[in-house]
């Protein structure tokens, strides 16, 4: 394979990790509100190494038409450097895939007691969660009694399953349990996001594998 076309080939894969990061980014949004911040820097980090991949192959197809070595040299260097940021990357993202499960029960649980149905951002993703996963509450709908939105108004609307539902409906447990979704929100949340983490750290591993016999 000639120098013109292994650049090219990293040219694509820092394509393809910019696009897996702005995918895991835009994905898990929703998610990533409700977990600490450690867990919502690996899409920037994919998406900070796939521009500098880019950037990087564009300049090594600037060596390879000039035909300088130290260029070249200096190509191959700075891509060793982006082969141990992608790696680390990709570890990161399979630590934090089973780290999830310990976060996000205790932020979620929080986000419901502190919820009150506004344009407030952790409200807003509860709502969203429970409408795109057909679920409710941590672990069951039960776990909206104890809270002070469920005392004023009920279960939220997000619950509802149907399109008909009303405050009056959601107050009262015996007519609610049948209108609401019967799943709680934490098992399909980390299923979730445990699949997607495992497909951005599985692809960021593979191009790291990729870009370290590139270099060799």
């Amino acid at each position: 394979m000639s120098q013109s076309d292994v650049v090219v080939l990293q040219v694509i894969s820092g394509i393809i990790l910019l696009a897996v990061g702005i995918w895991g980014k835009v994905g898990l949004e929703v998610y990533f509100s409700l977990l600490n911040e450690k867990a919502t820097n690996v899409p920037y980090v994919l998406i900070g190494t796939g521009t500098v991949v880019i950037l990087l192959g564009t300049f090594g197809c600037f060596a390879t038409c000039r035909g300088s070595t130290w260029m070249l040299k200096l190509y191959a260097m700075f891509l060793s450097l982006i082969f141990l940021i992608v790696l680390v990357a990709a570890v990161v993202g399979f630590v934090f895939r089973h780290e999830i499960k310990n976060n996000f029960q205790s932020n979620y649980s929080l986000a419901l007691r502190n919820y009150n149905a506004t344009i407030d951002p952790q409200s807003d993703a509860v709502d969203t969660i429970q409408r795109t996963l057909h679920c409710c509450g941590v672990q069951n709908y039960f776990d909206w009694v104890n809270t002070t939105y469920f005392a004023q108004k009920g279960i939220p609307l997000s619950c509802c399953k149907f399109q008909n539902c009303t405050e009056s409906d959601l107050k009262e447990l015996d007519k609610a349990k049948a209108m609401v979704y019967g799943n709680g929100c934490f098992s399909l949340v980390t299923t979730v996001m445990e699949s997607k983490m495992g497909i951005v750290a599985g692809i960021s591993f593979g191009i790291a594998c990729f870009q370290n016999q590139r270099t060799e």
